[in-house]
């Protein structure tokens, strides 16, 4: 043993014996195997950790095991995974213990107690069903335990049942004070919500308004459909329906859905920049396997395209995906990783690898979304008479095209991603009523607007939705209320999503032009202060 503490380190030794029944690990995949920081010592014996980073597997043999160099006797050694605790020499194709996909399989080895804040060498060798025989070589040490704080309750495996729900409440009254007499009050069973939020322990009520009539003219929405709004600004759904009444009485709001993909980029770096360009030149030729292995991992993800992108020796590989009707940012994370472990397999110079490298902008705004999109790109046009505009909003066309000309000149002086007015007020309203990823408001609010004055003295409007993030099926989406919400608008379930970012991008278009005319007609102050006043 060392005297000196380390950086904790890993160092694979090798992933043995490829016949083609096996799934290769590429290197810089297998060295995330052993979970650094997870040495402790117990009572008897000492534990750490492993993760599979890969497909569900099954560990049926474990070969052999040392620590600082001295080989551990296998009776010695047990294995536990979801529940299944088994010594070692019991481990057989028969009895095996399963190594699920970012799920810990923990090791207890009976020894002696290893020296704190040092570091220590493990071997490990074992036999999987899926990758053959894996042998790695892990460097950790044990910490100095610090003061535990106080931990929430939780259960390892039941985490949603009304007891450890309502010990959770109790804990946190207790510790903070406050009395949760309404977060307490949900109308549905706790285990609805596994997969949407961890600890749950109530819910937080947000006022729920309806917007509308609103007249939809689309491909897939066609009619006239009330929009599910929850907010707590005073004045926003009375806004929307100011917008609503001017558009209805114009016939409705045309709506496009010209552009429908999903994005993940991984980064890989090399030793020069000369390998970069070989590998963007490879990707090209091997694009078929690309898509193979990346659409492997979902029966509804399709791979459409690849962009590649170099600065540096860093390539960033931006994945365009097909989604049906999930946003789909999971489903193309897997995908991804799927298609770049083979990559990786297959190309030799990669140094570093990171599933995304930033350029697919997730949940932030960027031109590149503006130009490329992240999602869907739908765009609202709408046509106002000028006798209408000027005896319902008060202002003529050529006033308010002369505003939005002031606010494009505005919004580039301030370096904004989009000209728009308040698409962000809509989509948080109508993502947190349906069960969308409301984060993706950064994204999908980044709005296009353009106006124009007919040669008949009308006012042409457009609002464009360059990154539209919305789903009608997974997510939030089968939450109870929510899935009312989007029931509402016949939107719940599988084929509904264009239907969905059609109503959408309509609703946002409403209030485009209607806080554009209470601007324009020196309205908007006196209707905040009129409905919105709550202190």
């Amino acid at each position: 043993m060392g005297t000196t503490m380390k950086e904790p380190r890993l160092a694979l030794i090798h992933n043995e014996s490829r016949t083609k029944k096996y799934i290769d690990i590429p290197s810089i995949i297998l060295k995330k195997i052993y979970s650094i920081g997870t040495l402790k010592n117990l009572e008897v014996g000492v534990s750490f950790s492993m993760k599979n980073p890969m497909k569900d597997a099954l560990i049926t043999e474990l070969a052999g095991i040392s620590i600082n160099g001295i080989e551990i006797a296998l009776d010695n050694v047990s294995m536990r995974s979801n529940g299944t605790c088994l010594n070692a020499p019991l481990i057989s194709p028969d009895q095996p213990i399963h190594f699920p996909m970012g799920q810990d399989v923990e090791f207890h080895v009976r020894t002696m107690a290893l020296a704190k804040n040092t570091e220590h060498t493990i071997t490990i060798s074992f036999h999987t069903d899926l990758y053959g025989l894996l042998d790695l070589e892990a460097f950790d040490s044990v910490i100095e335990a610090r003061e535990t704080l106080k931990k929430m309750p939780y259960d390892k495996l039941d985490n949603y049942n009304m007891d450890i729900v309502r010990q959770r409440q109790e804990f946190l009254e207790g510790y903070t004070g406050a009395q949760f007499n309404h977060v307490k009050q949900h109308s549905f069973d706790p285990i609805l919500t596994k997969g949407n939020i961890e600890n749950f322990t109530g819910v937080a009520q947000i006022p729920l308004g309806f917007a509308g009539p609103l007249k939809v003219n689309g491909e897939h929405a066609k009619g006239e459909f009330f929009i599910p709004m929850c907010t707590s600004e005073g004045s926003l759904v009375a806004s929307y329906n100011r917008g609503m009444k001017l558009i209805n009485m114009c016939g409705g709001v045309k709506v496009t859905v010209v552009e429908d993909h999903m994005q993940r980029s991984p980064a890989f770096a090399f030793d020069s920049a000369r390998e970069g360009r070989d590998f963007m030149l490879w990707i090209d030729e091997h694009m078929d396997e690309i898509r193979m292995h990346a659409e492997s991992a979902s029966k509804v993800a399709k791979l459409l395209s690849i962009e590649k992108y170099m600065a540096s020796r860093l390539v960033y590989v931006r994945f365009n995906y097909f989604t049906g009707d999930a946003a789909g940012q999971n489903m193309v994370s897997m995908c991804t990783y799927t298609a770049s472990n083979w990559i990786l397999s297959q190309v030799n110079t990669v140094r570093h690898f990171y599933l995304d490298g930033n350029i697919s902008t997730d949940k932030k705004a960027s031109f590149i979304n503006n130009l490329i999109t992240r999602g869907k790109r739908v765009i609202g046009e709408i046509l106002i008479p000028k006798e209408v505009m000027i005896q319902h909003m008060r202002v003529d066309p050529v006033t308010l095209d002369y505003l939005c000309r002031a606010c494009q000149i505005g919004a580039f002086m301030a370096g904004a991603s989009s000209n728009g007015l308040h698409a962000a007020n809509a989509l948080a309203a109508i993502f947190m009523a349906t069960g969308q990823d409301v984060a993706n408001v950064s994204e999908s609010s980044a709005g296009m607007v353009c106006t124009e004055v007919t040669p008949e003295g009308d006012l042409y409007g457009s609002l464009t939705l360059t990154s539209l993030i919305v789903a009608t099926y997974g997510g939030g989406t089968g939450l109870p209320t929510q899935r009312e919400c989007l029931e509402s608008l016949d939107c719940y379930g599988q084929g509904k999503v264009l239907k969905f970012a059609e109503i959408v991008t309509a609703a946002a278009t409403a209030g485009e032009i209607s806080l554009a005319g209470a601007i324009a007609s020196l309205d908007w102050v006196t209707s905040h202060e009129r409905l919105g006043k709550n202190r």
